[in-house]
């Protein structure tokens, strides 16, 4: 650093705010210390950051079907959140949510000195605690079920579910079907139970749903089912990807959307307003999530703010892939 200040030109302590992101120094400084950095091939040291403050400025994720779109969407969200408040991040994927895959994930990241923990696991083990998260690191859970020892950061899944689901009730259709995501998944079961609830409280038949496993294709395959059945007017498809492979199993069977089927997904998918016919679904904000689980985790680690559980609304987007019953011959 004292190599830097003397071909910078400047004191030791404007290094060092330069060197650990201050924003009280002015541009030209900074860009004059920069260089001078680059010169004489400086590197901040972490390490010694952290003996010296306590801080890492390293958060660890640890995740499991990184693959799902709500998943995938959801860490992009939380990265962009991390590197915007200046630091890391180290990403630990589970291949299952087994109490020795998470505990051991927590071990890892540890040993590698992060200063909290954002868990993004949707799997039904973590809500009924057959999962004991580790104590001593900050952590929050994002899409957390009913766990309330940590904080927690999760859409509105249930008001989702049932702005969707009453959607297609107002248009006229006597009853809704419904492909469901898989029974493991925490968003999948509160998307279902508002669903039957909501159909329930109307006081209408509540058909069997259907089992999907978040895929196109598993939404195609019950679409099939369902568009030979005549009496099927009304589909909430529990996300975008299920409901793009129904809307596909429809048109094969000449079963018009909307004319003789609406349908209704959930996500708001960037693609879903260019499927064919464009489609109503229910728009979650991933990077309102990732925000809130950021600035949750990071207060957490500043200040030891107590556990709190954030909802983070969604909201309806009507497309044409919606249309009243009795507008069909």
């Amino acid at each position: 650093m004292a190599d830097v200040a003397r071909e910078a030109g400047v004191s030791g302590q404007t290094v060092s705010r330069v060197a650990n992101g201050k924003s009280n120094v002015d541009e030209a400084t900074r860009e004059r210390v920069l260089a001078a950095m680059r010169r004489v091939g400086y590197r901040p040291n972490s390490a010694a950051r952290a003996l010296r403050n306590g801080r890492f400025r390293s958060i660890g994720v640890i995740i499991s079907a990184l693959s799902t779109f709500g998943n995938s969407r959801t860490l992009d969200a939380v990265s962009s959140a991390v590197a915007e408040e200046g630091f890391s991040i180290i990403l630990m994927p589970v291949s299952r949510p087994s109490q020795g895959e998470v505990s051991g994930a927590f071990s890892r990241l540890n040993e590698q000195a992060v200063d909290g923990v954002i868990i993004l696991i949707e799997q039904h083990q973590l809500d009924q605690s057959e999962i004991e998260l580790p104590h001593g690191l900050p952590v929050v859970v994002i899409d957390a079920g009913g766990r309330r020892d940590h904080a927690s950061v999760d859409f509105d899944q249930a008001a989702g579910a049932i702005a969707a689901t009453r959607h297609l009730l107002d248009l006229g259709h006597e009853t809704v079907w419904h492909i469901a995501g898989p029974p493991e998944s925490y968003a999948a079961e509160r998307r279902r139970n508002s669903w039957r609830a909501t159909l329930e409280e109307a006081g209408r038949e509540v058909p069997p749903p259907l089992t999907g496993d978040w895929s196109p294709r598993s939404g195609y395959e019950h679409g099939v089912r369902l568009a030979g059945d005549p009496a099927v007017t009304a589909v909430f498809a529990a996300n975008d990807q299920m409901a793009l492979g129904l809307l596909r199993a429809l048109h094969e069977k000449a079963r018009a959307v909307p004319k003789e089927v609406s349908v209704v997904g959930f996500d708001d998918m960037d693609e879903a307003a260019h499927f064919w016919p464009p489609l109503t679904t229910v728009r979650q904000s991933f990077d309102e999530v990732g925000k809130r689980a950021v600035a949750t985790l990071l207060a957490e680690i500043a200040n030891g703010d107590e556990a709190v559980a954030i909802s983070v609304p969604t909201e309806l987007i009507v497309r044409a892939s919606t249309a009243p019953r009795h507008s069909r011959p």
